[in-house]
């Protein structure tokens, strides 16, 4: 760490309900506007966790009610973690298609994992495929239409 804050921490197993994993959130933000983080890292890290806790407790528990999901998630002054375990079979994350294809365009499914991709600094899965790591760096913003038009 090297803001020198102090690492905040939270780990909490929760039932495979979409209402209660997207109330956790708000305790990371909470701990992020504490420590300065810029508004666009705010809402950067609320939608990919949004996303991935969606993903989990639908596509990989299938919402099924004995089924949990495990949520954790660190901040200090630079760098904020969210980790996302569901206890579903998994899925090779490197076989969902591109839905940015021609083919793809209207398509449902896709565009959660893509959108993750864009927006969090680091993004990685483990080998069985039902745990998501997604790290957003404090300031580290993805480039946006308007920066590429001003490079050229």
């Amino acid at each position: 760490m090297t803001s020198g804050e102090a690492l905040w921490t939270l780990r909490r197993e929760i039932a495979s309900d979409t209402s209660i994993g997207s109330a956790l959130v708000t305790e990371l933000l909470d701990v992020m506007m504490e420590r300065d983080w810029p508004a666009g890292d705010l809402f950067r890290t609320q939608l990919a966790y949004e996303e991935a806790i969606v993903n989990a407790i639908r596509h990989g528990n299938r919402c099924h009610p004995d089924k949990t999901v495990t949520v954790e998630m660190t901040c200090d002054g630079d760098r904020a973690t969210i980790q996302i375990t569901d206890q579903g079979e998994g899925f090779d994350p490197s076989a969902v298609p591109d839905p940015r294809q021609d083919e793809l365009l209207d398509a449902p499914g896709g565009r959660g994992m893509l959108l993750i991709s864009e927006i969090m600094s680091e993004v990685s899965y483990n080998d069985l495929g039902n745990q998501i790591t997604m790290i957003k760096i404090k300031g580290d913003d993805p480039p946006t239409d308007d920066d590429e038009e001003e490079e050229d």
